[in-house]
């Protein structure tokens, strides 16, 4: 299967440097945004995807269905790719990482989870979901956070300390293949 993972558009919590992982915000994708989508969507217009998954959060069904207008497939949204449940929605990601920053792999707070809780969750979609499914051209549009896992997952070579290191730009998107016998 090839799999493409592409992180969501610029949104106004972007802008802002909020934490965002409730669905009924008004977390939506800014001007900017809008134009990351359209430019991805034409350097994709030529894939022959199957299906688009997304997670809950508006933002990344936005960005897919900017994407989705070359292609005209099922978006269907899947609560595993959901952003990391921070416990501090719409409160400063400074906050958060202030928060965690003595054991930023494991601290829970406010009742969110922790990196690594986040990370077993992406993983389960992975073995539960995508290696079952049988397509041949996927794109999952998800959050900066999810596509680091699947990044670790399919590169290998990175420790769970060095999550936090790699960075995906808004739009920016990376190309795997997924044979089912993993």
């Amino acid at each position: 299967m090839k799999i493409y993972l592409m992180r969501h558009g610029h949104t106004n919590y972007n802008e802002l440097g909020l934490c965002n992982d409730d669905p009924s915000r008004d977390v939506h994708l800014t001007e900017t945004g809008i134009k990351q989508a359209q430019s991805a969507a034409q350097m994709l217009r030529d894939v022959a995807f199957e299906r688009i998954v997304v997670s809950p959060l508006p933002r990344t069904r936005q960005t897919a269905e900017i994407i989705n207008r070359f292609h005209s497939v099922p978006i269907e949204i899947h609560a595993d790719l959901a952003d990391i449940r921070s416990g501090f929605d719409g409160k400063p990601v400074s906050d958060y990482f202030a928060a965690i920053s003595l054991n930023p792999l494991r601290m829970r707070v406010n009742g969110g989870e922790s990196l690594l809780d986040h990370k077993q969750r992406i993983l389960r979609f992975i073995d539960n979901w995508l290696k079952v499914e049988k397509y041949e051209t996927l794109l999952v549009v998800a959050h900066e956070e999810t596509i680091r896992v699947f990044i670790a997952y399919f590169e290998g070579g990175v420790e769970d300390h060095q999550l936090r290191d790699i960075h995906i730009g808004n739009c920016e998107y990376r190309h795997y293949i997924l044979n089912h016998a993993e």
